[in-house]
């Protein structure tokens, strides 16, 4: 007797899907511009039932994605600390991950530096509290103490120096230059340890 099989996702493999679809679409069009209907469209889900039985809201949705971005980023971020024992070589280490991520994984990086996430989830710690963030302030506080960074306040000194790294990287996203992050590296990189190292 012949029998139709039937090929189905795990739920994890939906999860998985599902979490690569919104992230697409926020990073493109933004939280509040994207509906679960996008999300099961682009997912190719046969109904928006697979999206609540994995995620009963859209915020919810979206709090899984942030958690899974900002877990691998913390994680990539204890990785490098671990291989290099200066601080200069730890931030330098983050960067190469930054813009290599922002030419291989860009809606990674729009998320991550364009989405406005606290605007829809009130109760993450972002920013500075956030727990890849709270990481690089405590590398930076080390350079300091060791003598790499100049003697100022932690948290001014990531401004300082992601300002540069970071608005390079968004003018790389929105088309604003006309080459890959990685032609950028370098230069940006000098440009914000400039801001920093002790003279």
């Amino acid at each position: 007797m012949d029998q139709e099989t039937e090929t189905t996702q795990t739920p994890s493999g939906e999860q998985d899907i599902i979490l690569q679809a919104a992230l697409k679409l926020f990073a493109n069009k933004g939280y509040f511009n994207t509906s679960l209907l996008d999300i099961k469209e682009a997912a190719n889900l046969q109904s928006l039932q697979i999206i609540h039985h994995h995620f009963k809201t859209k915020q919810l949705l979206a709090s899984a994605l942030y958690a899974n971005v900002s877990d691998s980023l913390s994680i990539s971020i204890d990785d490098i600390s671990r291989r290099n024992p200066k601080a200069s070589e730890q931030l330098r280490g983050i960067v190469d991950l930054l813009f290599t991520l922002t030419d291989d994984a860009p809606d990674v990086m729009r998320f991550i530096l364009t989405v406005k996430i606290n605007d829809f989830l009130h109760e993450e710690k972002i920013g500075l509290e956030a727990p890849a963030q709270n990481k690089i302030i405590k590398i930076i506080d080390a350079g300091i103490k060791a003598g790499e960074i100049r003697n100022i306040c932690p948290q001014l000194a990531y401004a300082y120096f992601f300002g540069v790294i970071d608005n390079t990287l968004k003018l790389v996203l929105a088309g604003s230059l006309d080459k890959k992050a990685d032609f950028y590296q370098a230069q940006a990189w000098l440009a914000a340890w400039n801001t920093i190292a002790k003279k």
